[in-house]
């Protein structure tokens, strides 16, 4: 699919991230796919890039309250750790609260976009790489972005999101 055809297509989650990325002074250059890439995994394989490249948006709770963890495709977050790190019990969110608290489904979560900003850790792993890639508001879209960026974007916390890293 051309530039010309992404710039055609439209989904309101996709358009709250586009208009939240011109905010944050930066042109949107969302990516679609023909097919959904739900996984970094498969995102990585359409990009042709590296696993680790690939910004997992993955939502949990800590004591009730969402917390979006921007982690590399390369890594698990270990919860016990994170949780330990951050002075809280955290928990993997369920498709409601994720829904509730980015107003976007699981698989194409972005790292904006949502109806309020969201308390967000970005895994220093992610600054390896000087571009990394982000779903769109949806399971067919991505962005390029940097680990400098997305930090100051997310107004997220930079931290390891499992032992031994960062």
């Amino acid at each position: 699919m051309s530039a010309a055809d992404d710039a055609t297509r439209s989904h309101p989650a996709v358009e709250r991230v586009e208009t939240a990325l011109l905010a944050a002074g930066i042109e949107p250059r969302v990516r679609w796919f023909e097919t959904a890439t739900p996984t970094a995994v498969a995102a990585a394989a359409e990009l042709g890039v590296e696993v680790g490249a690939i910004a997992n948006s993955l939502v949990f709770t800590i004591d009730g309250e969402p917390l979006l963890v921007m982690t590399s495709g390369a890594h698990r977050v270990d919860t016990a750790f994170l949780g330990e790190r951050l002075g809280g019990r955290i928990r993997r969110a369920d498709a409601e609260t994720v829904k509730a608290a980015t107003g976007q489904t699981i698989g194409g979560v972005a790292p904006v976009g949502h109806p309020a900003p969201l308390r967000t850790v970005v895994d220093v792993a992610l600054a390896g790489y000087p571009e990394v890639w982000a779903a769109a508001g949806h399971a067919h879209t991505v962005f390029p972005t940097t680990f400098d960026e997305l930090v100051r974007i997310t107004r997220g916390e930079p931290g390891p999101v499992e032992p031994g890293e960062g």
